[in-house]
């Protein structure tokens, strides 16, 4: 048995909250998200797992969606999905191990605040070093190499789904429930997900959804984290970096996919070759 299961929980009853803090200790909730799941931290022995409870179908769905992009993507970045849990009310829980760090944008998380706050997670790791950030991305990359091995696209990757550790700079990547199989059609007016980070095509019934959608994604990353704006203001001024990378990153946001780098492969690999140009190796 995986996950829970492991440890005797194969089902959660209605109150999934009052069932988690009798068999253990509950030291997170977090509550309100759009998506209307509700998730939680709870210790069980010696260990910790998270545990996200979709009230609904189309919560659910995804829930069983995510099963399908973890079985077929590991990474050491990406938490991996231990089990799924059925509730009693029809609903459906996913259980994660837990992992330290903290959310780069999610102010409903405990001590969480809105990212434009100074004290906020991710004003705090925009604040680190060029060279801490340019590792956390390349790890964010690396990840997505295996997305795009196993013929998979983003969809609805934001900065909410990177936990950052600050006290080893260890990257995590959660909530990805919502990665598809590509290429496909978009049979929607607008796919799941933040502006900030979403292509032209995504907003676009009838558009070729693919790996160049995913290049443009991880090129917007890396706007939102080295741009002096906020949002990823993708002008050469506010550009935190060098020209080499900016280039690169330029490139992957080009609003025509033919004029991206055509796979997450070419795009990382001369990510990587203008960091390594930068370092002088």
């Amino acid at each position: 048995m995986e996950g829970m299961a492991a440890v005797g929980i194969e089902r959660l009853d209605r109150d999934v909250a009052g069932h988690l803090r009798r068999l253990g200790e509950v030291f997170v909730e977090i509550d309100g998200h759009d998506s209307g799941n509700t998730s939680w931290g709870v210790r069980i022995g010696d260990e910790r797992w998270f545990v996200k409870y979709a009230p609904h179908a189309e919560g659910g769905m995804w829930l069983r969606s995510a099963k399908r992009f973890h079985s077929a993507v590991e990474h050491p970045a990406i938490v991996p999905l231990q089990s799924l849990v059925p509730v009693e009310d029809g609903g459906l829980a996913a259980v994660y191990e837990w992992v330290d760090g903290e959310i780069l944008n999610d102010p409903l998380a405990p001590g969480g605040v809105h990212r434009e706050e100074r004290d906020s997670a991710y004003r705090r790791f925009r604040a680190l070093p060029l060279d801490a950030i340019l590792s956390a991305l390349d790890k964010i990359f690396d990840a997505h190499l295996s997305v795009a091995a196993a013929g998979f696209v983003s969809v609805d990757f934001y900065d909410g789904c990177v936990i950052y550790d600050f006290a080893n700079g260890g990257v995590s990547l959660v909530d990805l429930d919502m990665y598809w199989p590509g290429p496909y059609m978009l049979d929607t007016g607008r796919q799941y997900g933040s502006t900030r980070f979403m292509a032209p095509e995504e907003f676009r019934r009838g558009a070729t959804i693919d790996e160049r959608t995913t290049v443009f994604t991880l090129g917007r990353t890396a706007f939102v984290f080295l741009s002096e704006d906020l949002r990823g203001d993708p002008k050469r001024e506010l550009w935190t970096a060098d020209d080499a990378l900016y280039e690169v990153a330029h490139r992957a946001i080009a609003p025509n996919p033919n004029d991206r780098w055509p796979t997450v492969e070419a795009f990382v690999t001369s990510w990587r070759e203008a960091v390594a140009a930068r370092a002088g190796g």
